[in-house]
């Protein structure tokens, strides 16, 4: 038997960083920015403990571009490193300052410090053919002088001390040529603001032309105004999920929001403040946007950040899925900055954080809900199909919600699931003693049938949005001894059966006569033929479709099911056997005439579901002219 100690060699590591640290290459820059933040707050710390007594003056990092030299340079003007320390954090892969600074001053919870594995520095030899390190610590004394490091992506570097470098470090990248597109000012600018916008040091990139007063007016006495070049400022220091609740006012919320989301116009609906320190540490802001009918568009706008720097904004997972509907903020430290999605998901730190969103949230809408319930109202329409969502996916989240949860009627009245029950219980409890929630998907498609549900003094709810075939779903599950039903789903007398079937007017012989004779001229593969015995006065023929099998398809069509497949949509041709026409029909011994009026019949029935389209519409409107003339 042998044993010993695995050696890993450099020789091999530098190909491996190169190639496969990080799967998306742009993430080198924002590593070089995280260390000279760290190198920045770790001065900042020094200086307010007082280990560091001279003045900080400009502490701001500045990332500089030279396309003619290809170079990328990263400037800080931080704690900086001596010799011993280049050779110690640099050349000793892995072995993070930022860990030891962290152990160091432990017990200072405003250190901020980003980088944990040491490993972020690295990351610039995957787009440069060589690196440079100038550097000069804060530190007085003997062995402080700047010292210039050098490595080529081998294992070799040289390291040198130099006459003239300010405090601080500066990080020279020799972009290779696979790495051009890091040599073009709008990509740098692209990065920047996609994971630097919101750090807490001060980045300047390039220079942009601003307008200010001269100090002169002009003859209408406005101030005259002159074209000046400066450098340009990359980010916000001071976001608005870092201050307290206390010093913001509703209108910081929504500048904050339109700073985060420019191309959006419309203001939130309201706003979540989040600030925890126990059992985790988790700060941010989550913003209720209107949710249109479209799911997928909502999604992806809630942007993770770890101590300020930007971590990704698919936060699938990592929240509960209703919840990527919000918009905003997210940040914790205890979410890690350099690992991949499926560490995030299984992440305990996370799981908590996401528990605690859930709660937040759901504590949010019950506050709204109790304090101002006309308000809540208001905004019920453009929050509901979030909530819904919720509801549907998540347990712990539907025990919260049955609480604010609404159901909204045809007459646009709001009702808590406990109040609506109420409302319906007397009158529309079936022979079985079973309670039938009536509802509509559209207005106006199924005015003829709510209608007829309001004749029979029922009340019809309206149940419009993508997902409410999976809610109405939920809701049958949940609620005791009940069912819902659209109200075309049949005729209104058997949807709510109160009595027994209604006696029919014709006789076994004449009933087989007049569906033999309607079977002539309905499409029997896409229709079937349903013989009722209904009141005189309701139509002579409608067209239903059972709530079963429709509501399945549209289950499948929003996602959660796959047994229906492309099945094609069915309903059922209702005949009225009771209605006066249909006697009429019989009595006619006029083939063709028969023939014109039930296809006028089947006409309008497809006509009040929208149905009758192209050519069928156009013998219809032709007809029916006819008639008239």
């Amino acid at each position: 038997m042998q044993t010993g100690k695995i050696n890993v060699q450099t020789e091999n590591i530098f190909p491996i960083i190169k190639k496969f640290l990080y799967s998306d290459h742009e993430i080198f820059l924002r590593e070089l920015i995280s260390n000279a933040v760290d190198a920045t707050q770790k001065l900042r710390t020094f200086s307010r403990l007082g280990k560091y007594k001279d003045e900080l003056g400009d502490t701001s990092i500045e990332v500089l571009l030279d396309e003619k030299k290809g170079t990328l340079t990263v400037r800080d003007k931080g704690i900086g490193m001596t010799a011993d320390e280049v050779d110690k954090y640099i050349n000793q892969i892995a072995f993070s300052s930022a860990e030891e600074f962290v152990k160091k001053v432990k017990a200072d919870d405003k250190a901020n410090i980003i980088g944990h594995f040491g490993l972020g520095f690295y990351s610039a030899f995957m787009v440069s053919d060589k690196v440079e390190i100038y550097t000069k610590t804060y530190k007085k004394g003997g062995q402080t002088k700047p010292v210039r490091w050098e490595c080529d992506g081998s294992p070799n570097y040289k390291i040198e001390e130099i006459e003239d470098k300010s405090r601080g470090t500066d990080i020279v990248l020799h972009i290779n040529d696979e790495s051009k597109e890091f040599l073009e000012e709008h990509r740098i600018k692209e990065i920047l603001d996609k994971y630097c916008k919101f750090l807490p040091v001060e980045i300047y990139f390039g220079t942009e032309k601003v307008q200010e007063e001269t100090g002169e007016k002009d003859d209408d006495g406005n101030p005259k105004m002159k074209e000046v070049e400066r450098p340009r400022k990359i980010n916000n220091t001071e976001p608005a999920w870092t201050k307290s609740p206390s010093d913001l006012k509703d209108e910081d919320y929504k500048a904050f929001y339109r700073e985060l989301y420019p191309a959006t116009f419309e203001d939130p609906l309201f706003h979540i403040h989040l600030n925890v320190d126990y059992p985790f540490n988790l700060t941010g802001i989550l913003y209720f946007p209107k949710v249109r009918q479209n799911l997928e568009v909502q999604r992806n706008k809630i942007q993770l950040y770890s101590n300020q720097v930007f971590v990704t904004d698919s936060v699938e997972g990592v929240v509960p899925d209703f919840l990527t509907l919000l918009h905003g903020v997210l940040d914790s430290p205890d979410i890690p900055l350099n690992v991949s999605r499926s560490y995030l998901q299984s992440d305990s730190n996370v799981k908590k954080i996401s528990n605690h969103i859930m709660k937040k949230v759901a504590d949010k809408l019950e506050e709204i809900f109790k304090n101002d319930r006309e308000d809540f109202e208001k905004k019920w329409d453009d929050i509901k199909i979030f909530i819904e969502y919720g509801m549907i996916s998540e347990t712990k989240f539907y025990e919260r919600a049955e609480k604010f949860a609404l159901l909204k009627n045809t007459e646009d009245k709001y009702f808590t699931f406990d109040e609506y029950k109420d409302h319906i219980k007397d009158n529309q409890t079936d022979k079985d003693k079973k309670l039938v929630y009536l509802y509509t998907t559209d207005k106006e498609e199924q005015y003829s049938y709510i209608e007829q549900a309001k004749e029979k003094g029922y009340d019809v709810l309206i149940m419009d949005s993508p997902i409410d075939s999976h809610f109405v779903n939920q809701l049958e599950q949940k609620f005791e001894n009940s069912s819902f039903a659209r109200v075309d789903a049949d005729v209104i007398d058997k949807i709510i059966q109160k009595e027994e079937n209604k006696v029919s007017k014709l006789s076994e012989d004449e009933e087989k006569k007049l569906k033999e004779i309607i079977e002539k001229v309905v499409d029997t593969q896409k229709f079937s033929v349903v013989m009722e015995n209904m009141s005189e006065t309701e139509l002579p023929m409608s067209i239903t479709q059972p709530e079963f099998m429709r509501r399945m398809k549209e289950m499948q069509q929003t996602g959660g099911m796959t047994m229906m497949g492309d099945m094609p949509d069915t309903y059922n041709m209702v005949v009225n056997k009771n209605h006066k026409i249909m006697s009429e029909v019989l009595e006619t011994e006029d083939e063709e005439k028969q023939k014109q009026i039930v296809n006028q019949l089947k006409d309008l029935a497809l006509l009040s579901q929208n149905l009758l389209k192209g050519k069928e519409l156009t013998e219809f409107i032709n007809r029916s002219v006819n008639i008239i003339k």
